[in-house]
């Protein structure tokens, strides 16, 4: 299932930047769905594929999606999982599933823990701690483009303290260190 989610990643998206951030997301679902004894492959695919049209359609993200993972062979529900993520944003589908719900928390999420690491001396999520993630999340200037709302509102949606939801991104995130040049 990876393979096939990252020949369809990689149709659509040249970006190395943008492919790091759909493995981080990736580990991230990966790692929720093994606590939470779901399918690891299924949610590692719609990490993976969560920003599937952003670089080829960006005035058409999350619109533009259900065409090309349909093309690609993807059901109703799996699209509709890869779009919930731009809930409010992009588009009214609104994430139902738990699955969807951590998608929608930490995908933002992900980018921030990213340039936190960056600043660090290693440049490395493998030393990073939830308080300097937490520090920078604090921080509005500080990697501006992250949409804190969203990150909040995701955590509330899963019932999860925003210092949870952090640590656990951060041990996703090791798993994939090398992968995401973290």
């Amino acid at each position: 299932m990876r393979e096939k989610a990252m020949s369809v990643l990689k149709q659509y998206t040249k970006s190395e930047a943008l492919i790091r951030h759909a493995i981080a997301v990736e580990a991230v679902m990966r790692y929720f769905a093994a606590e939470a004894g779901e399918d690891v492959e299924y949610w590692g695919a719609v990490g993976l594929l969560h920003d599937v049209d952003y670089e080829m359609y960006p005035d058409e993200h999350c619109k533009k999606a259900p065409e090309l993972l349909r093309a690609a062979g993807y059901d109703d529900a799996f699209i509709y999982s890869v779009i919930s993520h731009g809930h409010g944003i992009v588009v009214d589908a609104e994430p139902k599933l738990y699955m969807e719900k951590v998608l929608y928390a930490t995908d933002e999420l992900t980018g921030l823990i990213g340039a936190a690491a960056l600043m660090r001396p290693s440049k490395s999520v493998m030393d990073i701690e939830v308080k300097s993630v937490k520090k920078k999340f604090k921080d509005k200037s500080f990697a501006a483009g992250v949409n804190r709302e969203v990150i909040k509102q995701g955590c509330q949606n899963l019932g999860m303290e925003l210092d949870d939801v952090i640590n656990k991104c951060i041990l996703a995130m090791r798993t994939k260190a090398a992968e995401i040049g973290l």
